[in-house]
């Protein structure tokens, strides 16, 4: 494979990485043309938000091509376009092969959820310390463990373990938190989704860890459970408040995940007239929210 390497204005990003998919590139990736030097600019967001600007003033933009030819048949063309004026090739060049699986998964490390609970890719060794551990592999649904809001609903669980209980994960993606629940001695786990490949990978996820659950879209979700775990973002867990507090039973557990500190405030008002909300852990700019039902 050749990348062909150009770089380009900043309002000219767009432009340039939708001819590159027209020419049929392999992928299109955008880099700081100024990475490494003085001039290096970062573009930092809030946690849970867009950066300022999705390029920079002088951006490289990497188009991947299968060979040599089409790479430099494509900047030939792209030469000739009148938005081309003020952008320039920098190089074509080769590709070294590599075992894109392995670099991937070189990525993902087991995770100590507490000293004795562990995430653990399956291709990695389990921890001698780990006396639970679920096995997870990073897929197309959300939830993989190296998350904040992840890790603290998943500390809760194991704090909070629910025996016998029966348990709602609203917003399930990989399965991650119903799979802890069920580790932890849950009698009834139900895993719910808007997306049927959430619902899909649950499934896949649930039968490697050898526990029993029923995922499913949301209208899964039903009557009252002990404990309801939803781990999304603000703005859906304030539109979901009657519906999530309308799940939990009496002397029941909402856990919600997915807020940023400074959204504390407007998450409890949402939530106050059913339940009151309490901060249960906070990490790295997110926060654990918690209510008990009477």
């Amino acid at each position: 494979m050749h990348e062909l390497r150009l770089i380009c204005p900043q309002e000219r990003v767009d432009l340039l990485s939708d001819a590159l998919e027209a020419l049929e590139a392999l992928s299109v990736s955008v880099e700081d043309a100024d990475a490494d030097t003085q001039a290096e600019h970062a573009l930092f967001g809030e946690p849970g938000l867009p950066p300022p600007a999705h390029s920079w003033e002088r951006s490289r933009v990497l188009g991947l091509f299968p060979d040599a030819e089409a790479a430099r048949e494509a900047a030939r063309l792209l030469a000739l376009q009148d938005f081309f004026d003020g952008c320039e090739v920098q190089a074509i060049a080769p590709v070294a092969d590599q075992d894109w699986v392995r670099l991937t998964q070189s990525q993902f490390e087991p995770v100590p959820i507490t000293p004795e609970f562990w995430i653990v890719p399956t291709w990695h060794q389990v921890p001698a310390q780990a006396r639970q551990v679920i096995r997870l592999d990073p897929g197309l649904a959300f939830g993989t463990g190296t998350h904040p809001t992840t890790r603290m609903c998943l500390r809760w669980i194991a704090a909070h373990p629910p025996a016998g209980q029966r348990v709602l994960d609203y917003g399930c993606g990989s399965g991650i938190l119903a799979i802890g629940a069920a580790l932890h001695g849950a009698a009834q786990v139900d895993a719910v989704d808007i997306d049927e490949a959430a619902v899909q990978s649950t499934q896949d996820n649930a039968a490697a860890n050898g526990v029993q659950l029923v995922a499913g879209l949301p209208d899964r979700a039903q009557g009252a459970y002990e404990t309801v775990l939803a781990n999304i973002l603000a703005t859906p867990l304030k539109v979901l408040a009657p519906l999530l507090a309308g799940h939990v039973g009496a002397g029941g557990a909402l856990v919600l995940a997915g807020v940023l500190e400074r959204q504390t405030e407007e998450l409890q008002a949402a939530y106050r007239p059913y339940l009151a909300l309490r901060v249960a852990d906070a990490e790295d700019g997110w926060v654990l929210l918690e209510g008990r039902r009477a």
